[in-house]
């Protein structure tokens, strides 16, 4: 009888769960569409939509054509973050320390919860970071062929930070711009106030929130996780997870000897920690390592470090460009999507954002309101996958819609940002550079997202519902 034999008799019968998340995979790898296609069948949907509500075609049209462009700097940090991603894990040292990390697990499902763990975990501190250093880890997971783990269930796993616990830590968009004075419009002050982040992110009920979204992923990816003789590994679906990128390729002219000598890599890695020492020396920390150019500058010039030639670290970043494909063609359609969605209004200037939300904020009260909000933010976030930058352009009736029912303020932002992470497990848009780095299609992983889904959704909204009675309301309070 062989290992792999043994391995089959001893696993644990299946369960229901594995079952739905089987059932679901195939229904989605069959039926979910191309990522591309979901952004042009979204910009259909709320064309059609702000049209219903009595924009003109000339003004959907209008606004779409104008707002195509908006996501371009963001589109490139995304890229950004794929390629430093990849660089940075494929260089010498750090894969050692992943292949370290991808030795522990002894089965499948150990493998994939480990995934869900550090995915969730590392969230909390840098969703970018959780997103491509989770992915790395699935690659190197699958390079131990015994393991028998199912890529698709694994990179599912990989993307949970982004659909779970990321908006509950460090660099939720919605805190950090709620914390700095200097960053809240003038118009939207007087409303929302100064909300700290005692009284966002750091309070017990956020805590309490985050840890039980925690355990309960790692728990499902646990019990979804296809048997071994079920799965289908990167080699069953044609992957190869190996990441050679070292060019050992002899030095053949004097002309590029610079190429093979780390002088320029020493140089620009002093200019960069010089400039990062004042950084972090004039900001918050925290603040500033959120920040997605620093984190990028940092991280692409710990990969120019890490690979030491500049022959290896373009080489790296040669192979890393096709996983921003993705990214660089659909970001734009998304601009757009929101672009219609806030700015294609009615005669009454009402967007259907503002429609959105004066649907769900007009039957709330002081028990209701958090469950709308919530609901709300789920809704929007399907087609607005902002990843907390629309904040700007809903907190003033949100909060204002808050104020009025009493709810606490720095609660009402952790509904918004607990709820508004949940659609990210459906929505293809921050799937994008995941997808990229594992060399997978959405309808790939869909399947075992819903299922998180489907669990966190009621346990979410509940507990944002419920822990709202514990927090009483104050006033705006002004820096």
């Amino acid at each position: 009888m062989t290992s792999s034999d043994s391995a089959f008799i001893t696993e644990p019968p299946r369960g229901r769960l594995a079952r739905i998340a089987t059932r679901s995979a195939a229904w989605s790898e069959k039926w979910f569409p191309n990522t591309l296609v979901f952004a042009l069948l979204t910009v259909a949907v709320v064309a059609v939509a702000a049209m219903g509500i009595g924009s003109s075609p000339a003004k959907v049209a209008t606004v779409f054509g104008d707002g195509f462009w908006d996501l371009i700097p963001f589109t490139m940090q995304m890229a950004m973050v794929a390629i430093g991603g990849y660089v940075v894990a494929t260089a010498g040292p750090v894969r050692k320390a992943i292949t370290r990390l991808a030795r522990i697990p002894g089965n499948p499902r150990a493998a994939i919860a480990m995934v869900a763990a550090v995915s969730l975990l590392s969230a909390l501190l840098n969703w970018g970071f959780s997103l491509i250093f989770s992915a790395l880890l699935v690659r190197r997971l699958a390079e131990r062929h015994e393991l028998r783990m199912d890529y698709r269930a694994a990179s599912a796993a990989a993307y949970l930070g982004l659909g779970g616990s990321w908006a509950l830590g460090l660099s939720s968009s919605a805190a950090q711009l709620q914390a700095n004075p200097a960053s809240i419009p003038q118009s939207l002050l007087p409303v929302t106030g100064v909300i700290p982040f005692r009284e966002t992110i750091f309070t017990w009920q956020s805590l309490l929130l985050a840890a039980v979204v925690v355990i309960v992923c790692v728990i499902v990816a646990f019990l979804t996780a296809p048997r071994a003789s079920a799965a289908r590994t990167a080699a069953d679906l044609g992957i190869d997870p190996r990441d050679p990128v070292e060019d050992d390729t002899p030095r053949s002219r004097p002309g590029e000897w610079l190429e093979y000598s780390p002088l320029l890599t020493i140089v620009v890695v002093a200019l960069v920690g010089g400039w990062a020492v004042q950084e972090f020396a004039d900001n918050d920390p925290i603040v500033a390592i959120s920040g997605l150019n620093t984190y990028n500058l940092l991280f692409l010039t710990l990969g120019l470090l890490l690979h030491w030639r500049p022959r290896r670290f373009l080489s790296a970043v040669t192979k890393a460009v096709p996983a921003t494909g993705g990214v660089l063609i659909q970001f734009p359609f998304y601009a757009g999507i929101a672009a219609i969605m806030t700015k294609a209004t009615d005669s009454a200037g009402t967007s259907i954002s503002h429609h959105l939300a004066a649907i769900f904020t007009s039957a709330g009260n002081d028990t209701t309101f958090p469950l709308l909000i919530g609901v709300y933010s789920v809704v929007l976030g399907f087609v607005i996958p902002s990843g907390g930058g629309k904040w700007i352009i809903e907190a003033p009736y949100v909060m204002q819609a808050a104020n009025d029912a009493h709810v606490n303020l720095g609660w009402t932002v952790q509904v918004y940002n607990a709820s508004e992470a949940l659609p990210n497990l459906i929505n293809p848009f921050w799937m994008l550079p995941l997808l990229g780095v594992l060399s997978l299609k959405a309808r790939d992983i869909v399947g075992y997202t819903f299922v998180y889904l489907v669990v966190l959704f009621p346990i979410v909204l509940g507990l944002l519902t419920l822990l709202s009675a514990t927090l009483p309301y104050h006033p705006p309070i002004l820096p």
